[in-house]
């Protein structure tokens, strides 16, 4: 049985393109991932960027619920910062009641403060490493600028309350939990988030670095998703933390998915171009000033960059896996034996919708014949 394969779809917009061309789009990748074999289809959350539609998950799995059938729909993620546990328990529910036994919850922790003695992650190498099978594990950037940029600061004051407001990462997961269950209390009043008719949905919980998500995720024995694609130099370390840690709880042994940003074209050479302007997408969300519409390839916007600002961006294009579908399929390979992945969630972005959405049946046409193993029953 092969590794299961995931699609996680940020909908961006193309360079020329609208908001409704990337909806439209986003439904047709979500009608041809099923088609193609598929496991999951999830859909992130962010906010204020010219060239990402998806700012609600919500949103969007209920949207996809209508064009697929079989397919598991979830978040990659609800970020728990910028909502009540409450709000999020009774949109899920509402999913879960649409398309019963197809939504996955994946929580983020953004915006809440930790627990007392929850730890951080230790400080991320600043130099690159690989593993034994061959996984690049690149240094880490300086993303100072992102953090400290006045856009950056406007985007938190918007969408988070003061963090002393806020339940801790531990806490407000209990309270998410306890709605599911039907258990929650505040005050001594019980209140009831979910109807009886509706099971809870799949809660994962979604990290990139050896720290509170982890632990949280191995304490409470949820299913755990690794973030190599956006942050990958500490992804074995954030696994390694969360199976080690792990408690049976809801599961009763560790489960860990691993995201990876891929493009595959009928050739290496197809691929590399459609490839182009990967560099400066990244580059403009991690200067703060938010996601551009996705260049086309002959885009002056498009050019390698270079210096600091090729800097800024080197771990994310070194780990990005470009090529003809044997190739991809081969390096994702590698990254399932490195991390030893029960699952892969695939990010594929390119100015061509039609070619994103190609790349990911290519690469599940090769995934089933290159890429055997025996591997753990998919949750």
């Amino acid at each position: 049985m092969t590794t299961p394969l995931s699609v996680f779809d940020l909908t961006p917009v193309p360079a020329g393109a609208t908001a409704a061309d990337a909806v439209h789009h986003s439904l047709e990748l979500a009608r041809r991932a099923e088609r193609a074999g598929y496991h999951r289809l999830w859909y992130g959350e962010h906010h204020l960027n010219p060239g990402i539609v998806g700012t609600s998950p919500a949103l969007f799995i209920a949207l996809a619920s209508t064009v697929t059938s079989t397919l598991r729909l979830g978040s990659g993620a609800v970020l728990a910062g910028h909502r009540s546990a409450l709000s999020i328990a009774e949109e899920f529910a509402v999913l879960e009641a649409a398309a019963p036994g197809r939504i996955d919850l994946g929580l983020g922790r953004a915006g809440l403060r930790s627990a007392p003695g929850a730890g951080e992650s230790a400080p991320a190498a600043r130099e690159d490493r690989w593993t034994e099978e061959g996984l690049r594990l690149p240094a880490a950037p300086d993303l100072s600028g992102l953090f400290s940029s006045p856009r950056f600061a406007a985007q938190r004051a918007l969408l988070n309350p003061p963090p002393e407001t806020l339940p801790t990462y531990s806490e407000f997961v209990d309270q998410l939990q306890d709605f599911f269950a039907r258990r929650a209390r505040v005050d001594g009043v019980e209140l009831n988030a979910v109807h009886a008719s509706v099971e809870a949905p799949q809660l994962w919980i979604l990290g990139s670095s050896p720290g509170e998500s982890a632990q949280i995720a191995a304490e409470r024995g949820l299913p755990f998703a690794a973030n190599y694609h956006v942050a990958p130099t500490q992804v074995l370390e954030a696994i390694e933390h969360y199976r080690t840690r792990f408690r049976p709880g809801v599961l009763s042994a560790p489960h860990v998915l691993v995201s990876a940003e891929v493009l595959a074209a009928e050739t290496e050479a197809e691929a590399e171009r459609l490839a182009r302007g990967y560099g400066a997408w990244v580059h403009s969300i991690r200067t703060g000033s938010g996601a551009i519409p996705y260049p086309a390839p002959d885009d002056e916007l498009a050019a390698p960059l270079t210096g600091a600002d090729a800097a800024l961006v080197a771990d994310r294009e070194a780990t990005r896996f470009v090529g003809d579908p044997e190739q991809v399929a081969q390096r994702l390979g590698v990254l399932r034996d490195a991390t030893g992945a029960d699952e892969l969630l695939i990010s594929t972005i390119t100015h061509d919708p039609d070619a994103r959405i190609r790349s990911f049946e290519l690469l599940a046409e090769s995934w089933s014949t290159t890429a055997l193993t025996p591997t753990t029953a998919s949750l």
